[in-house]
């Protein structure tokens, strides 16, 4: 039974799980500690919940403990939720959001899930979006195909929903985008913002990004509190008005950073 249910955690975590000396039968044990520590105790850090899935007897060493959260939230169990002490909790899922607002529907779920990607994604395409749910093609394009009445089509056959009349609100200033930023998540390719192949990592890593004219334009980091760029090319694209409004972001990064009185 163990072992059917931790299916439901993906093959890779499994194996992750078994690398980690962690057997189906732990990982149920583990999963079920976690929800009844939240059910319990409310919010709860992840390593609050460690201690309570290691005196439940189940190895969380290493990577061991996120895969065992990847498992309970894959089932809808558990999710971030409030900050406490300045760490992001874990929370049930029916606690935070409450129960769902509508029996589920297979078809009915692919379509609103195609009407929210590009809500926030769009213009966008069935490949985008089955790379961005983790989901079969076939049902990106299902998905799509049920809201295709209500949508526009770009002239390069991208999808988006309606969005008024006029331009729009045009290309965002000077920016020095942080790890992991949206402008660059979500579509099947990012030659859009030029940042293919120079901005995630092999192992799947987001840099941070300096973005100018809505293009990536290099990356920075920020070494002993000092903002660096490094820029894609040499000399750098930008001229004398970017590279102020640049240094003014760097200014206010360091001052976000800067550590607060106490």
């Amino acid at each position: 039974m163990a072992t059917a249910q931790m299916a439901d955690g993906g093959g890779l975590v499994a194996a992750r799980l078994a690398q980690k000396g962690v057997s189906p039968d732990a990982a149920e044990r583990g999963v079920v500690r976690i929800e009844r520590a939240l059910t319990d105790e409310g919010p709860l850090s992840r390593a609050e919940l460690r201690e309570r899935v290691d005196a439940a007897g189940v190895p969380t060493a290493g990577q061991a403990m996120v895969y065992l959260l990847i498992v309970a939230s894959v089932r809808g169990l558990v999710v971030r939720g409030p900050v406490v002490a300045g760490e992001q909790a874990y929370v049930l899922v029916r606690d935070w959001l409450g129960p769902p607002p509508w029996a589920f529907d297979r078809d009915a779920a692919l379509a609103e899930l195609g009407r929210r990607y590009l809500a926030g994604h769009g213009p966008a395409d069935d490949r985008d979006l089955a790379r961005w749910v983790g989901l079969p093609l076939r049902d990106a394009r299902r998905g799509l195909a049920a809201v295709a009445a209500d949508l526009v089509t770009w002239p390069d056959g991208r999808l988006d929903l309606p969005r008024g009349e006029g331009p729009g609100p045009g290309l965002p200033a000077p920016r020095l985008l942080g790890l992991f930023d949206p402008v660059l998540h979500g579509w099947y390719g990012r030659d859009g913002v030029g940042a293919a192949g120079r901005v995630v990592t092999s192992n799947g890593i987001f840099r941070p990004v300096i973005l100018v004219d809505g293009q990536a334009a290099g990356t920075w980091s920020m070494p002993a509190g000092r903002v660096e760029l490094a820029p894609f090319t040499d000399p750098p694209v930008w001229g004398p008005a970017v590279a102020a409004a640049l240094r003014d972001e760097a200014a206010d990064v360091r001052r976000f950073l800067a550590p607060r009185p106490t």
